[in-house]
């Protein structure tokens, strides 16, 4: 219960102090690309419950029909707007929409895609039991995934195999650790990483 009070009073500071910058992101979205504000993503929530992830979206309409699911920083379907939004994580931002609805947490697991999730093991399987968050441990220290992908003809094997695991070994250990006083410290951890990385 405190945590999901934590989460609604996150949230909604959140969104109040952000919406002029949301606002400004739309209006540039639009004047850069044809096509929605949002990308409206496809997840696994907690126990398997799919959910769509709100995102400002940074990718040409209907991406998703033209490309494999997994992107890397110079891949032509992103957009110029797209790429800034991307470099600073601000493309994450309606995601406190879900927090709000109860989907999601300030602090959690990543969210998966069904077509991952799929692929889980009965132990990964385990990050399934709490919301998944906007960022943690995982977030945090794989920020630069796209960064670690290296072959352009297999990126959903890669990321399968060289990116995933070590993620879910995180998020399982935030999970056995979880509590207000780790959310709250791995928030300030989260500003200070994005912060760090636009200087």
């Amino acid at each position: 219960m405190l945590k999901r009070i934590f989460d609604i009073l996150i949230a909604s500071i959140g969104l109040i102090a952000f919406s002029p910058l949301m606002l400004i992101i739309a209006i540039l979205i639009k004047l850069d690309s044809p096509g929605p504000i949002f990308y409206r993503a496809p997840r696994v929530g907690k126990n398997g419950k799919p959910f769509r992830m709100f995102k400002f979206r940074t990718m040409v309409a209907n991406a998703e029909k033209i490309g494999p699911p997994i992107t890397v920083g110079d891949d032509p379907r992103i957009t110029r707007i797209g790429a800034r939004l991307r470099s600073s994580r601000l493309d994450e931002l309606p995601q406190l929409i879900n927090v709000l609805c109860g989907e999601m947490s300030m602090v959690g697991p990543r969210p998966e895609t069904p077509y991952f999730v799929e692929k889980f093991s009965p132990e990964q399987r385990e990050v399934l039991k709490v919301k998944p968050g906007m960022t943690g441990l995982a977030q945090i220290t794989f920020r630069h995934e796209e960064e670690i992908l290296s072959n352009p003809g297999a990126l959903d094997e890669e990321y399968m195999n060289v990116i995933l695991p070590p993620k879910l070994a995180l998020d399982l250990e935030y999970i056995k650790h979880q509590s207000l006083l780790l959310d709250v410290k791995t928030l300030f951890q989260t500003a200070w990483v994005l912060l760090m990385d636009r200087l």
